[in-house]
């Protein structure tokens, strides 16, 4: 009986059990468009009673691209980027379960931009909507698509972030005209295992803001007329000090509270990836988090505020120094209010991509 229960026991021992990291939803690929045209602060001092040194001492741009051409939208640009996102990662369009597009200038009501981008690059036959978060919308889309990868739904899902605010700003209107430029980024997600990836996300919002920034004309609210459109009500309206105080409040403490979240000290962090509003309210958020603005990615001299393009855009322009592994704050304030902050790893070589795909903009 000994002998037996000793055989047993030999049988059944247990081997070394095999640890598996779980399943993250990780940008394999980035790829951005702006438009040729370069809309300089000289130009516009032009058009505006305004100057470079207004404009420069207080939102730190430059310039910005606009949008120039008969017919052309939002789609156009977000399609530009896809075309670019597919080639650069080696991905047919048939291999896409689903795209997603943050934006808060749509070509139509309906049908939504994303469809629009799918015809445009011949992707077929699946899911694509938007997302309308206004500057905080490529975070909230970003968000949902993790969510998709997460549950084993889709293993391809692209998130485009677009923009074309040139259709919405009034170029009277120096407090708003100066901000806004037009451009489009999309990243590729897929499902990883090495461990890298998206970690977390916060999304948050108060309706109450409404009234500091947003466009009154347009919707079924206030459907155009010719008395909306001669009254310049299809523009953004922004209380610039109201809107300065929210968002640099809004960023600093979703930021402090995915690091809370994820028991991350600042000298753990490699890039913050702030949205590109406002270069003041950029500095002033990293201040109030004691980080140093060499780790912050600024792309707003040279493009300006291109709403639910900007982050995407900042991977594009920095995809060269991105290594494997490199943890990265995502951060963005919008209209209405929404806000939302996103922690994740790096999932590739950025310098190998980019040299390959010929596709990274130097800083």
């Amino acid at each position: 009986m000994i002998v037996a229960i000793a055989s047993c026991l030999t049988v059944w021992s247990i081997s070394p059990l095999t640890i598996h990291q779980p399943i993250r939803a990780a940008i394999m690929g980035v790829h951005g468009y702006v438009p040729d045209y370069v809309l300089g602060n000289e130009e516009l001092a032009k058009m505006v009673n305004t100057s470079d040194s207004w404009i420069t001492e207080r939102t730190g741009i430059k310039e910005r691209r606009i949008l120039k051409g008969k017919g052309l939208g939002t789609s156009h640009m977000g399609a530009e980027a896809v075309r670019g996102l597919l080639a650069r990662t080696n991905t047919e369009p048939s291999d896409i379960d689903l795209l997603i597009c943050a934006t808060t200038t749509p070509d139509f009501v309906h049908p939504c931009t994303a469809n629009l981008i799918c015809d445009m690059v011949g992707i077929r036959n699946i899911g694509s909507f938007d997302v309308q978060a206004a500057c905080s919308g490529f975070i909230y889309a970003l968000t949902v698509a993790r969510q998709f990868i997460l549950t084993g739904t889709y293993r391809k899902v692209i998130v485009v972030g677009a923009d074309k605010m040139s259709a919405i700003v009034d170029y009277t209107d120096r407090a708003t005209c100066v901000i806004f430029g037009d451009g489009a980024g999309a990243v590729l997600l897929e499902p990883s295992t090495d461990g890298n990836g998206i970690m977390d996300t916060i999304l948050r919002s108060d309706g109450s803001g409404m009234k500091h920034l947003h466009q009154p004309a347009g919707g079924s609210r206030m459907p155009p007329t010719a008395e909306t459109v001669a009254n310049r009500l299809h523009s953004v309206y922004q209380e610039g000090a109201a809107v300065y105080k929210f968002a640099a409040a809004g960023m600093s403490e979703v930021t402090r509270d995915i690091m809370a979240r994820n028991n991350l000290r600042v000298d753990m962090i490699d890039w913050v990836v702030p949205h590109q509003a406002n270069k003041r309210i950029i500095e002033t958020t990293a201040a109030r988090l004691g980080l140093s603005m060499d780790k912050v990615m600024l792309t707003i001299h040279k493009y300006g505020n291109t709403t639910a393009a900007t982050i995407p855009l900042c991977l594009w322009d920095y995809e060269s120094k991105l290594k494997s592994g490199d943890r990265m704050l995502l951060a963005a304030f919008g209209g209405g209010f929404t806000w939302g902050g996103a922690y994740l790893t790096w999932a590739y070589d950025g310098a190998k991509a980019a040299t390959a795909g010929n596709g990274a903009r130097a800083n």
